[in-house]
């Protein structure tokens, strides 16, 4: 009876996760790029619900493990497929590899004939499941986990050119945008490496293993549904957008040059630049893009971008830098100052944003550096 109310429930939530996807505002299906991964989301969940219904209706696990374990490979490969589907399709701007689009048809192909070939050679009469189909069953866990392996170093790898777009491209440490994304690969992956492990197990064990994947899953589309319906995504785009611009006029201007790369003196000329304009408190202004601060310095914005890396530095966090460099100056010249007016003046969004990259950097909060 536990089993069959665990079943019933995974079958309303997923229905519920579905209707959430596609009863979207109007102005967040007008994007074609989140569109796609929205209903990659929606047919994902669409396939678990009608494989919990199966199991609900047919009541394989009564029949035995190995029974219910057939049709779960059968609905989970594409599944998971079409999960990490959607978050590439983000990461990537609708850009997708063929091989990250079609792998998971030949790998689920291949699951199946396993467990097909496990059933034709073992004990039909023995519907719990004979050694051989056990071990075939494994094998195609096992591939599944691999398949999911390889979308979570592309995942991964994508995660880290998004993050570093962000952080030189916006004058804030907006990172944080993604961090469900984050955990959303992190949970796919601990999915696919535990099927092959608990997939087989009863009890207690069982239901563990089913409240992880549908918490995974609620919090993948929960989190979803809260980025697209923020701002989220289009300064995504801004600051990928930025980073392919930075390497266009990079080129452009190198072949004008006729040059290989750019050169020392050029570097040294931004530096310059960038003194006089720290000097002016240009670094001030609130909201400050790294090509609005290019263009007050009044030099190309892929040299500035270049004079930073050359530095190893991104340009939010150099800025937030010197931006607590001139509010621990302003803190001791103006002890009586609230949180809120040094955060203002010194160019923060907000007080708690100031607060917390101040610890960050100082290890105190202001509070404390004052009273040091």
């Amino acid at each position: 009876m536990k089993v069959e109310l665990m079943q019933f429930s995974a079958v309303l939530l997923m229905a519920t996760l579905t209707l959430k996807l596609i009863l979207q505002p109007r102005r967040v299906t007008c994007s074609p790029i989140v569109n796609r991964s929205r209903w990659l989301l929606a047919g994902g969940t669409t396939l678990l619900g009608i494989q919990f219904l199966l199991q609900l209706l047919l009541g394989l696990r009564a029949q035995g493990v190995y029974a219910a374990v057939m049709l779960n490979i059968a609905f989970f490969i594409p599944c998971t497929v079409l999960f990490c589907l959607a978050i590439i399709n983000l990461q990537r701007q609708g850009i997708l590899s063929r091989w990250e689009k079609f792998i998971g048809i030949p790998v689920w192909l291949l699951a199946l004939a396993l467990i097909f070939f496990g059933i034709k050679t073992g004990d039909p009469s023995n519907m719990g499941g004979s050694s051989l189909l056990r071990w075939t069953e494994i094998g195609a866990s096992t591939i599944f986990a691999a398949l999911i392996f390889y979308y979570f170093i592309h995942q991964i790898r994508y995660m880290k050119i998004i993050r570093r777009a962000v952080a030189n491209f916006y004058d804030s440490d907006l990172r944080d945008l993604l961090s469900w994304m984050q955990w959303s690969i992190y949970l796919l992956a601990m999915m696919a490496i535990l099927a092959p492990l608990m997939i087989f197990t009863q009890g207690a064990l069982l239901a563990i293993f089913a409240i992880m994947i549908l918490l995974s899953i609620f919090y993948l589309i929960d989190c979803f549904c809260l980025y697209i319906v923020s701002n989220a995504p289009e300064k995504v785009v801004e600051a990928q957008q930025n980073e392919e611009d930075v390497r266009s006029e990079e080129v452009s201007d190198l072949q004008q040059k006729s040059e290989d790369r750019i050169s020392e003196s050029s570097l040294h000329r931004v530096e310059l630049a960038v003194a006089a304009w720290i000097d002016k408190r240009g670094h001030l202004q609130t909201g400050l893009n790294l090509p609005n601060a290019a263009e007050e310095i009044g030099v190309p914005r892929y040299l500035l971008s270049a004079w930073l890396k050359q530095r190893g530095l991104h340009y939010s966090d150099w800025l937030t830098a010197l931006r607590i460099d001139e509010a621990k100056q302003v803190m001791r010249a103006h002890p009586d100052w609230s949180n809120e007016s040094i955060a203002q003046h010194c160019g923060f969004s907000d007080r708690t944003y100031f607060q917390r990259k101040f610890k960050d950097l100082t290890g105190l909060t202001p509070n404390d550096y004052l009273t040091q």
